[in-house]
């Protein structure tokens, strides 16, 4: 029996993949395409991310793979209005103050080969068929490639398997929300003329908006734009030549060859339950919502980042059944806010009417290139879209403040301090910004949880943290338990009031 059935090779299944047999944890993952994506919609990797990806050893060669947009550029009515150097944004937040471009069917590519150097291979053109929650376990009945059905037992089950998530459906979870009536187009193309070249340019004009995410190579983009006439009703039919191209043309740029093109309809959806029992839904399969900000992609592999610690935990006997419960409500609360947030974001670029046009073309820009000259609005937009704000402030799971840092909060990254080098490894740990009390030490050689301390500085006050208290870290690297007095008393009270047994 495997520990968890995985059904959906998208960058969310196989990044829980990863982080589940990294953990010592047996997963099986099917798919029932024959192989990753030739084409993709997701582009962008964001700082977040790229920081989990720390864990696996990912980072450095996402890196290499993609290219970092450094700016974004606002225009409107043929003019550039605003431009975003992001590294001022978020170069004291992250040790990745960009936006990356990669392509999600090459990103799948990487995991891919990743995952099957740890002895795990995809199984493609396999399908869940149905499945039955038994007393300590899932029965999936499974269509293989050659048609025939297999039975499959594991203790889990894991639903990263897209909008139209067959498991969703039979576990009986709604999916509330909405289809925005605008039809999304996506097409890679050759383009000159772009300046600067290199970076992000999204461009306004009257109801039409396009966004263009440059590779950094060979003039090759991506552009990103919406449909929204009476051409919407035949979007299947629609080449590129068909689309408006007003934004386009305000940017001063031709288009020289189209090498892809697609459309695609867009939901804003959260379903009311990431868990039933032993399955749980991730990426697609439990949110969507529009691809404003890119955060499609990198909210789905956070879910899986989430959930893989704790399945780790529960089926080694570290913790409790109920730790799984804290999936849904940590996560959950995310998708709605995120969803929330796009929505009035792309509510607010597609608007129409006369008054709407004056707004976002002629008011807007100037008030973000107003609002970009002060330091706190553009670390405040910067952490928003990169994911480096989100936080767990109301789970079960979080307790205590120490400075200004709060359980729940991602522990601040620290620019020469190097405090982000032990989360490379994938477990609990203690920080200590000063000196530990003597019996710290004793507690955390007791419990196998390492301790990691960082001579004080001011830089460890600017971002928040308290000097000499205890930063208990989970996992996925958010704080646990922050605690001013470093009291291994209270350390033991966390773990003992959840039911934790680390050793």
């Amino acid at each position: 029996m495997r520990d968890v059935l995985i059904v959906g090779a998208g960058p969310t299944g196989l990044i829980l993949a990863l982080w589940l047999t990294r953990q010592g944890v047996g997963v099986r993952i099917i798919d029932k395409s024959v192989g990753p994506g030739e084409t993709s919609r997701a582009m962008a990797v964001q700082a977040r991310t790229l920081e989990l990806y720390r864990q696996l050893d990912l980072a450095e060669s996402v890196i290499a793979a993609g290219h970092p947009n450094l700016s974004l550029n606002l225009w409107a009515r043929g003019k550039r209005r605003a431009r975003v150097v992001i590294a001022d944004s978020g170069g004291s937040a992250t040790p990745y103050p960009f936006i990356l471009i990669y392509p999600q069917d090459e990103h799948e590519r990487l995991l891919v080969e990743r995952l099957e150097a740890l002895g795990v291979t995809v199984e493609r053109q396999t399908e869940l068929v149905a499945f039955e929650e038994k007393e300590d376990h899932v029965a999936a009945r499974l269509r293989m490639p050659d048609g025939s059905e297999q039975l499959c037992e594991a203790r889990y089950l894991a639903g990263c398997d897209g909008a139209r998530s067959p498991i969703r459906h039979q576990m009986g979870a709604s999916f509330e929300g909405g289809t925005y009536k605008h039809v999304f187009y996506v097409a890679d193309v050759q383009v000159s003329g772009l300046e600067p070249p290199g970076e992000v340019h999204v461009a306004l004009d009257s109801s039409d908006f396009v966004a263009v995410l440059s590779y950094g190579k060979a003039d090759l983009g991506r552009l990103i734009g919406t449909v929204s006439d009476e051409r919407a009703e035949h979007a299947e039919h629609l080449t590129f030549d068909d689309v408006g191209h007003r934004a386009i043309d305000g940017l001063g740029v031709k288009v020289n060859k189209v090498n892809w093109f697609s459309t695609y309809h867009v939901h804003h959806r959260v379903t009311d339950r990431f868990r039933l029992g032993r399955a749980f839904l991730l990426g697609d399969a439990a949110h969507v919502h529009s691809p404003v900000g890119g955060q499609g992609m990198n909210t789905g592999i956070a879910d899986a980042i989430n959930l893989a610690w704790k399945l780790a935990a529960v089926l080694k006997g570290q913790a409790p059944d109920s730790l799984l419960d804290s999936y849904q409500q940590e996560r959950q609360a995310f998708a709605r806010q995120l969803v929330e947030t796009t929505d009035r974001v792309f509510t607010f670029v597609t608007a129409e009417g006369r008054f709407a046009n004056v707004v976002r073309t002629r008011i807007a820009p100037v008030f973000a290139s107003i609002a970009y000259k002060f330091e706190g609005v553009r670390g405040f937009l910067f952490r928003r879209v990169s994911q480096t704000a989100q936080n767990y402030r109301d789970s079960a799971l979080s307790e205590g403040k120490a400075g200004s840092v709060q359980g729940g909060d991602r522990l601040p990254w620290v620019s020469g301090a190097d405090n982000y080098r032990p989360l490379s490894t994938i477990g609990w740990q203690v920080h200590v910004y000063g000196a530990a009390r003597p019996d710290l030490q004793g507690w955390c050689d007791q419990h196998g949880i390492p301790l990691h301390v960082f001579a004080w500085s001011r830089a460890h006050r600017k971002v928040g943290l308290a000097q000499d208290a205890a930063y208990l870290l989970r996992p996925d690297t958010y704080v646990a338990l922050a605690d001013p007095q470093a009291s291994p008393v209270t350390l033991s009270r966390y773990l003992a009031s959840r039911g934790y047994t680390l050793r």
